[in-house]
């Protein structure tokens, strides 16, 4: 891994920490509950998942309430940061099915792990991993969840190989992303301190 990707990677594992370790404090993204409501996760919802996931929420949409989830699906969550698209995805599939959330901050994670056994959820499991290393077997899982990791990691195509990988034949990936809706100023075109070049 160049140095550029490298850094990169640390300073959005940084930034993301940080949201989890103080998600009250100003972030170069939007974070918590609110926030959560604005991007149409029903305030019911919201009640019923511990807040050490909901005030530390930092997706780009609300992924888990769009896709066709059921009882008994094996659901990856990918960047499921304090996993509250995890617990969400949990009661969906209900005792008969799975989720496993992924994610490379260890703090974000300590929130989800902390919530999922508030929940009583013991068929989600949380696990400190890379999106283009996905550390599951092939074909295991039917609903991959992403909710907006893709501009924070140089490594696309790795990530959409992994998925590739991991969702059984006939699965489904349901992703959401920040699209720009003009071109970037030259002068924010490249390297690291533009999250999005």
């Amino acid at each position: 891994m160049s140095t550029i990707p490298r850094n990169l990677r640390e300073s959005v594992r940084m930034a993301y920490s940080a949201a989890a370790n103080d998600p009250g404090a100003k972030h170069p993204f939007p974070v918590g509950s609110a926030f959560a409501r604005d991007l149409g996760y029903p305030q019911e919802l919201l009640s019923r998942i511990p807040n050490d996931s909901v005030e530390a929420f930092a997706g780009v949409s609300n992924v888990p309430i769009q896709a066709p989830l059921r009882e008994g699906l094996a659901v990856l969550d990918l960047g499921c940061g304090a996993g509250l698209d995890s617990l969400v995805a949990a009661e969906r599939v209900g005792p008969t099915g799975r989720v496993v959330g992924i994610d490379f901050s260890a703090s974000m994670l300590d929130r989800a792990k902390r919530s999922a056994k508030r929940c009583g959820h013991p068929h989600v499991a949380f696990v400190r991993a890379s999106a283009e290393q996905i550390p599951l077997l092939d074909s295991s899982i039917d609903v991959a969840l992403v909710n907006g990791i893709f501009n924070l990691n140089p490594f696309r195509e790795d990530i959409f190989g992994e998925l590739g990988r991991v969702v059984r034949p006939g699965g489904h990936v349901y992703g959401a992303e920040l699209i720009l809706q003009s071109p970037l100023p030259e002068s924010l075109q490249a390297g690291s301190a533009n999250w999005f070049s």
